[in-house]
């Protein structure tokens, strides 16, 4: 007999501890993700004590957010395909790439929100 799905609180614990462990992974494996993490710690202050309008500093934050998000769906599709096997495919390849293109269009997003935030506007 399968086990009972957890229900209510105890599946809200259950999924805390599993997004918390997600993190810690990404953390500890990813030398990216921990980078990201470090620029995140230093512009999302920033964007409380820089001069600009609040839909303008909630695009700041929401965007670095963004490139962290973003970072882990990567760090995810990475682990699958490495799951699979440690020889090239295209495919692998292919999802790895375009994964961290991911990564590297909301980067983009991201600078071109602080700059028109900062100086810009």
């Amino acid at each position: 007999m399968p086990p009972k799905p957890n229900k209510g609180i105890k599946r809200v614990i259950k999924a805390t501890q599993y997004s918390t462990k997600g993190l810690r992974a990404a953390f500890q494996h990813e030398a990216a993700f921990r980078e990201e993490i470090w620029l995140a710690l230093v512009l999302i202050p920033t964007a409380f004590f820089v001069d600009v309008e609040q839909w303008q500093r909630v695009l700041m934050v929401c965007s670095v957010l963004l490139v962290l998000v973003v970072e882990l769906l990567n760090t995810a599709v990475e682990a699958v395909v490495d799951r699979i096997g440690p020889e090239f495919h295209e495919l692998a390849g292919r999802a790895k790439d375009t994964g961290s293109a991911a990564v590297m269009i909301t980067m983009f997003i991201t600078g071109y929100i602080w700059i028109e935030a900062l100086f810009l506007s």
